[in-house]
């Protein structure tokens, strides 16, 4: 639909094409964020059990209980501004460069919109497979330091007074780390947007392409 809408618009083909992929994702992502949010909290919370001023689980269940006991439903949606803030920039700019690195690939390799012979499947899976770690490396770099701050603050209870917020997580990171706070676990977090980037997109294409009736 995004696609139909930036035809109207004096844009290079590869330009429409990245801005309605990212559109699509950024939409999809807030959707997500609302049953995201919770099971990310869960998850964080049971990832950081046991180190020095966390709390200990006995599992999911105890996680909501005790979370919901202190601080009510709201507990479970901390951090969903700043999530819906992350997941929806990140999600739009993945896709978004996705969609431009693949067309450009295509297009570097000699095939368009007037080709005649059509990519082997091997060809497929090759440049779909570079497009995502590529859309993976630049989403990475850019949603790390407000994705740090996320986790933070899902995770974080010795707040001092009052809630816990962006701003005093924010000032703790930069107490502790400086700025090199904010990419704390980027390693990671690159391999992880990477590989994830890499294996969902190849197998979304190829599910696509079974999906297509013959003719």
């Amino acid at each position: 639909m995004t696609f139909k809408y930036c035809e109207h618009f004096d844009l290079s083909e590869a330009s429409q094409i990245a801005i309605a992929n990212g559109i699509a994702g950024l939409m999809s992502s807030i959707c997500s964020c609302s049953y995201f949010v919770p099971l990310d909290v869960i998850c964080q919370r049971l990832m950081v059990q046991g180190l020095p001023g966390m709390a200990t689980y006995r599992g999911p269940f105890d996680v909501i209980n005790k979370v919901v006991r202190t601080e009510g439903i709201r507990g479970l949606y901390r951090g969903f501004g700043i999530t819906m803030l992350t997941q929806s920039p990140a999600s739009a700019l993945w896709w978004s460069a996705y969609g431009g690195a693949q067309h450009a690939i295509w297009r570097s390799l000699g095939y368009g919109n007037d080709s005649q012979t059509k990519p082997s499947q091997s060809e497929l899976v090759v440049v779909q497979a570079t497009a995502g770690t590529i859309a993976g490396a630049c989403s990475s770099i850019i949603t790390t330091p407000v994705d740090t701050i996320k986790t933070r603050l899902q995770v974080m209870d010795n707040y001092g007074k009052g809630r816990p917020s962006v701003m005093k997580t924010t000032r703790l990171l930069l107490d502790e780390d400086g700025w090199r706070g904010f990419y704390r676990g980027f390693g990671p977090r690159f391999l992880n947007m990477s590989v994830w980037g890499t294996s969902m997109i190849v197998t979304y294409e190829l599910i696509k392409r079974l999906s297509v009736k013959s003719e």
